[in-house]
């Protein structure tokens, strides 16, 4: 038996401004809180499944299926495109809701929203892009994302895979290490190497939708946690028109876009599961005060630090969100060595602390935690939130970082 999930307060930061709006009519501005009852209303679907979508390993796919009826896979999209405009920011709320419910079905969310930037901050100079951002709105297409291959592991920024080009069309072998939720969604969008004779570093980002591409599954997934997103390795043989790869190249979709955006929301989704491990620990430590009439029980300062380090991330998180939607538009700041290290740390931070969150809470719980059963097991959010240190090894993000460390300084005053 689970503790249902308490939606209230849900949401990283409030009182955006907007207009309530029917989410079906595309044209209007949508409001946030009408985007946080309608995410409320997937997690509500979410939790309901995801003891099962954690045991079998399987799809969530309940939950995909109430975020496409509540039109909340385009919402990020341009309203010209059937979408809402919905800022990051309240992108990274939904994710959020939704990694208090279930952390696949957050995770899978960030990762779709993810392909939704690059596509619409870099693809609306193609026409073929444009279609497919319109078809995108009009059918709440949901995209995978493949950017790790061979032995390369999370070295994003290098491709060993060519596209082939001939007579207007292109084709891509690629043996990718993880592609999640592959067969499941409507298309994959995959970085790769320019040409056969470009350096591994000279990428693009390709779109493919599913009759365009076969997917030979080479290994499977068994995990710790994160059981949902069934990120399992494939060999992706795809064959499209040659307007299907993106018109600018990767290196600045992934400073400007990739990069920052999915440290965002997977952040999002982290600070969710540390929220409903909290929730479970406090439930806890108050149903054993009453228990012993008054007197709290030995795990209670664990609790005080969970919510301690649990606040901390959601301060960390909403900064950085507004930083990013500060400058979004503004291609000198966001290739900035100063934005990029920001936006790096970021998600090196959220995923040490949503860690410490999680293994307060558990302790807090103590051996009520532990256990797989019962109301208040963190069991499940604690095997689901050891996959943040490791998604983009902190150990290669920080070790990427060492050199422009280097060529900084600290500030000669705090206001600097």
């Amino acid at each position: 038996m689970s503790v249902s999930v308490t939606m209230t307060p849900a949401r990283l930061q409030a009182g955006r401004r907007g207009a309530a709006r029917d989410p079906g009519i595309a044209g209007d501005t949508v409001s946030p809180r009408d985007l946080a009852s309608r995410a409320e209303r997937v997690a509500v679907v979410a939790a309901e499944h995801a003891a099962a979508v954690d045991a079998d390993s399987r799809f969530p796919a309940e939950a995909i299926a109430a975020a496409r009826s509540e039109r909340l896979l385009g919402a990020m999209l341009p309203r010209e495109f059937g979408g809402e405009s919905a800022p990051i920011s309240d992108i990274v709320d939904i994710c959020y809701v939704l990694g208090r419910a279930c952390a696949s079905t957050a995770m899978i969310f960030a990762m779709h929203q993810t392909t939704v930037a690059c596509l619409e901050r870099h693809g609306v100079g193609s026409p073929w892009h444009r279609d497919l951002l319109r078809r995108m709105g009009a059918e709440q297409l949901l995209l995978a994302s493949s950017t790790t291959e061979g032995e390369r592991g999370g070295d994003v920024r290098n491709s060993r895979a060519p596209v082939e080009s001939r007579d207007g069309r292109i084709a891509l072998t690629r043996a990718a290490s993880v592609i999640s939720y592959a067969e499941t969604a409507d298309g994959i969008v995959t970085t790769a190497r320019r040409s056969a004779g470009a350096a591994g570093s000279d990428q693009v980002l390709v779109v493919f939708l599913k009759d365009d591409y076969t997917l030979e599954r080479r290994v499977g997934w068994d995990a710790l946690g994160m059981r949902g997103t069934c990120s399992a390795g494939f060999n992706l043989v795809a064959d499209g028109a040659a307007e299907q790869v993106l018109p600018v190249s990767y290196d600045e979709i992934h400073a400007r876009t990739m990069m920052p955006v999915a440290h965002l929301l997977w952040s999002g989704a982290w600070a969710g599961i540390a929220a409903a491990a909290v929730d479970r620990a406090r439930a806890f430590v108050r149903k054993a005060t009453h228990r012993s009439e008054g007197k709290l029980p030995p795990g209670a300062a664990h609790l005080t630090r969970a919510n301690a380090s649990l606040q901390r991330l959601r301060s960390l998180v909403a900064a950085a969100s507004q930083r990013f939607e500060q400058a979004a538009d503004d291609a000198v700041v966001l290739e900035s060595v100063d934005f990029q290290t920001g936006m790096n740390l970021c998600k090196v931070n959220a995923s040490e602390l949503a860690v410490a969150t999680v293994m307060s809470a558990m302790q807090a719980c103590g051996l009520a935690g532990y256990r797989n059963d019962g109301d208040f097991s963190v069991g499940r959010h604690l095997r689901d939130i050891l996959s943040s240190p490791i998604m983009i090894n902190n150990d290669r993000i920080l070790a990427n970082l060492a050199m422009a460390s280097l060529l900084g300084g600290a500030p000669a005053s705090l206001r600097d």
